[in-house]
């Protein structure tokens, strides 16, 4: 039993130093990014991440949501367009904040529940041989609680963003 005890105690010392290691060093500034390449001109991927609306065709995070509904402000292709969605825990808002057509949409988060942030998000298309290679990024800043939490979110956010990119891809080269 001691030694149970010394174990359990030693987990919780390095989760502990883990912490404040993490809250001291690690940057607020958070940043990632995943790319695929797609065998298909720009101009076909681009008529699936051009607006909110096709965006949300592909977009793994919606389809983690349970109950999802989502309503649209505008046509999703113009800045200032928005959507708002809501379902089980979740609620938000997506607006486009620059659009470059067949190179970039940006779009700025706002995230309601289960906690209150926002984050930038672009899509970007560059030509790659006789495909494009679609660059999916996300920024935001961490509160001083969430820089703990970096490696779940990178690991999260390559699951999250690969099933999109995968996806994507699968309707673009249909």
């Amino acid at each position: 039993m001691k030694t149970f005890l010394k174990i359990i105690g030693i987990i919780i010392l390095l989760v502990v130093v883990y912490a404040v290691i993490a809250i001291l060093f690690f940057s607020k500034d958070y940043h990632y990014e995943k790319s695929v390449v797609i065998n298909a001109p720009k101009e076909k991927v681009w008529q699936h991440v051009g607006s909110l609306k096709a965006y949300n065709t592909w977009d793994p995070f919606s389809k983690e949501i349970k109950n999802f509904s989502v309503t649209y402000s505008g046509e999703g292709d113009k800045v200032g367009d928005s959507y708002h969605w809501k379902g089980e825990g979740s609620e938000g808002e997506q607006s486009v904040t620059e659009i470059v057509p067949n190179e970039k949409l940006g779009t700025q988060l706002h995230f309601i529940k289960p906690f209150d942030g926002k984050a930038k998000s672009n899509i970007v298309l560059t030509p790659d041989g006789n495909g494009t290679k679609v660059t999916w990024m996300i920024d935001n800043e961490l509160t001083t609680m969430m820089k703990p939490m970096k490696p779940m979110m990178d690991s999260n956010m390559d699951k999250m963003f690969g099933q999109g990119l995968e996806e994507l891809k699968k309707l673009t080269e249909k």
